[in-house]
């Protein structure tokens, strides 16, 4: 069997470090909150070139934090794209407040600035904008959108963790942004796990105070806030798992390079911008007939992932705030499907699947070319 995300040989490769890390977290005993959660702290905003990293439980409570600690509430409404993880919009109604879906460009599958600076109005407190797949939006033009209005950008950065937007890290360039660690994740732990990344002082005083349920001191509570640790031990595994980050990006993007060079005449993939890296969290492709590829892969013994199969406002927790035509959102969600990627990929196995999909395509006797949707992309 082909694994969708090989997490075995990554930890048969760093098995003997990995363990000495744990022990010695087995020996001081510290499981909440220990050395080790500063240590990657301090680690995590240095590669990012952030001033401070708060280490949080996962990535949706990191989400959920960073809306609090800019006081979203009842009343106010947070722009979201209408093509992204359920967490996205979830986050923002637990508060109360309420998700404004835009739609998102049919070529990058980004959130649309254009459809962020339409639906801005005196409710708006903020932006979350999500690094789908692995790759940043336009930052700079969703800065544009606001300037001069009170709305914060928070970057859902959970997928592109070691990307970068125009020469700046992911998780670098917002107000707030918030990453994962959930093991499938480009640098991803053995259980769930997140972080916040900040360059304001008062804002990561204030995460920190609300991961500890609203402590400022032992036992005295400013603030509502949430058990939203980070475990000591998932901190050892990312210690570890950081030492190698580099290289895996490399080999993702080589992965994925030798996709796009062997099925760019088949498929339509995620355009890439040039003023972008991405750590390819998913390969994604857009593919007619989808349930029958499905079918067919299934067959092969190859296994895929729908990210994601309905548009936000379509989920029936969510369908009371649905308010926009979101055509962009709707055509990708009928389309959209990820082929296995890690930086553990076989090379026949990687084969396997480019040979599958060729088969397919030639028996559906859809062999047009997509060239275009590789115009000016950067691998």
């Amino acid at each position: 069997m082909i694994p969708f995300v090989d997490l075995r040989s990554q930890y048969k490769d760093i098995e003997d470090n990995v363990k000495k890390r744990l022990h010695k977290v087995l020996e001081h005993g510290q499981y909440i909150l220990g050395p080790e959660v500063e240590e990657l702290e301090t680690k995590l905003a240095k590669f990012t070139g952030s001033d401070f990293c708060v280490g949080v439980s996962s990535g949706t409570d990191a989400l959920l934090m960073a809306l609090v600690a800019l006081d979203v509430g009842p009343g106010d409404e947070v722009i979201v794209p209408n093509f992204s993880f359920f967490a996205t919009a979830e986050v923002v109604a637990i508060l109360g407040a309420k998700p404004i879906f835009v739609d998102v460009n049919r070529d990058d599958f980004l959130i649309d600035w254009k459809e962020v600076v339409k639906n801005i109005s005196s409710k708006t407190k903020a932006i979350i904008a999500v690094s789908l797949y692995g790759q940043c939006p336009d930052f700079d033009q969703i800065e544009k959108a606001i300037d001069g209005k009170n709305i914060s950008i928070i970057e859902d950065g959970a997928q592109s963790f070691g990307s970068s937007y125009k020469g700046k890290k992911s998780c670098s360039i917002s107000t707030i942004s918030c990453t994962s660690f959930f093991p499938s994740k480009p640098l991803g732990c053995y259980g769930d796990g997140g972080a916040c990344f900040t360059n304001n002082k008062k804002i990561a005083t204030t995460l920190k105070e609300l991961r500890v349920h609203g402590q400022s001191k032992k036992y005295y509570h400013g603030r509502i806030g949430i058990n939203g640790r980070l475990d000591t031990i998932q901190a050892a595994v990312l210690l570890e798992k950081l030492e190698i980050f580099d290289e895996e990006i490399k080999l993702r993007n080589n992965i994925a390079k030798k996709y796009s060079e062997e099925l760019h005449f088949l498929v339509k993939t995620q355009k890439i911008h040039e003023y972008n890296t991405t750590v390819f969290a998913q390969y994604t492709i857009l593919i007619e007939e989808r349930d029958k590829f499905l079918n067919f892969m299934k067959d092969q013994k190859i296994p895929t992932t729908i990210h994601y199969p309905l548009p936000l406002s379509k989920q029936p927790a969510l369908s009371k705030y649905a308010q926009n035509l979101t055509e962009n959102s709707e055509y990708l969600t009928q389309r959209v499907i990820s082929l296995p990627i890690s930086p553990y990929l076989k090379k026949e196995h990687q084969e396997r699947v480019i040979e599958s999909i060729k088969k397919f395509k030639k028996t559906t006797g859809k062999m047009q070319s997509c060239n275009k949707f590789f115009e000016n992309s950067k691998l």
